[in-house]
C-alpha cells in the first residue's frame, strides 16, 4: 500500500460495529474479540449491547419480549450517537438484528453479519423453529414458566466443544438466564430491506446450530450475499476471537467513507 492509500484510509470514516449477543449470553461474551479488534483496528467504534435482563440492563428477564430486545439495541445505537453501523448478531441475536435493521433502514445499516445465528421463518418463533437439543430446553423453560441459566454441562457440550480450560473458565463466568417470552415471540422479516448487504459466518464445529441447520436459517432469512467459514464451536467469539475480529473489521472496512 502506497502513501496515498495510507492517507485515504486514515481519513476514511468507518461505520460503528454493533455486537448483539445470543441467548444465555451478555455483552461480556465479546470481550476477547473486542480486545482483538482494538489491537488490529483501534479506530473502529465498537458497541457491544446488553440485551434487557442482564449485564448493564438488569431486571426481571422473564417479562422481556423480542420487541424489548429490538428497542434496547436501537436505544443503545442512538445513545452512542453514531451514524452508519455494521450490525453483527450471534446465535439468538439473529432474531433481534432484522428488527433493528428494519427500523434503522439501509441509510444507517451498512451491513448485517450473522455469526452462527438462528433466524426463524417469517411469522415463526424460536420455539416453533428451533430443532433439538436446544428446543427441548426451550420447551422446559416455557412449560415451567420461568427463566433459568443454561446448565454448564449443556453449555460445554453444545456451545464450548473444543475450548481450552482457560476459555471454558472465561465462558462459565458469562452465562445468564434467558427470557422465556422471547422464545415464543414471532419474528417479522418483511420490513428488512433487500438492499442491506448480508454476510453469514458459518461455524464448522457447531453442535448447537450445525452448519446444515445454519444453511436452513440462511434460506429462512431470504439468503445472504456471502458465506464465510470459521473453524470454531458455537461461541466463535471465545474460540477464535482473532479470526472473528479480522472478519468483522473487514466488513466495516468495506463500507468506510
Amino acid at each position: 500500500m502506497d502513501a496515498a492509500q495510507h492517507s485515504d484510509l486514515d481519513e476514511a470514516t468507518l461505520p460503528a460495529l454493533v455486537l448483539i449477543h445470543g441467548g444465555a449470553h451478555a455483552a461480556d461474551c465479546w470481550d476477547l474479540t473486542i480486545n482483538a479488534i482494538r489491537q488490529r483496528e483501534p479506530r473502529l467504534r465498537v458497541i457491544a449491547v446488553d440485551l434487557p435482563g442482564r449485564g448493564r440492563r438488569p431486571g426481571p428477564v422473564s417479562a422481556v419480549t423480542l420487541r424489548d430486545f429490538v428497542n434496547s439495541v436501537i436505544g443503545d445505537i442512538a445513545q452512542a450517537n453514531v451514524g452508519q453501523v455494521v450490525i453483527a448478531a450471534h446465535s439468538m441475536g439473529g432474531m433481534t438484528a432484522p428488527g433493528v435493521a428494519a427500523e434503522l433502514g439501509p441509510s444507517r445499516v451498512a451491513e448485517l453479519v450473522f455469526i452462527a445465528a438462528f433466524v426463524a421463518p417469517h411469522g415463526s418463533s424460536i420455539l416453533d423453529a428451533l430443532g433439538p437439543p436446544l428446543s427441548l430446553l426451550a420447551r422446559v423453560a416455557v412449560t415451567l414458566n420461568r427463566s433459568f441459566p443454561l446448565p454448564v454441562t449443556v453449555a460445554r457440550m453444545l456451545f464450548w466443544n473444543g475450548l481450552s480450560r482457560d476459555q471454558i473458565t472465561f465462558a462459565r463466568a458469562r452465562l445468564y438466564p434467558e427470557s422465556r417470552g422471547v422464545l415464543t415471540d414471532t419474528i417479522d422479516l418483511h420490513g428488512l430491506a433487500d438492499d442491506i448487504p448480508r454476510t453469514w459466518i458459518l461455524t464448522l464445529r457447531d453442535r448447537a446450530l450445525s452448519p446444515r441447520r445454519q444453511l436452513r436459517c440462511i434460506a429462512d432469512l431470504g439468503g445472504v450475499d456471502d458465506v464465510l467459514e470459521i473453524d470454531s464451536c458455537h461461541d466463535a467469539m471465545i474460540d477464535k476471537p482473532d479470526r472473528l475480529a479480522q472478519l468483522l473489521i473487514s466488513s466495516c472496512h468495506r463500507h468506510r467513507r
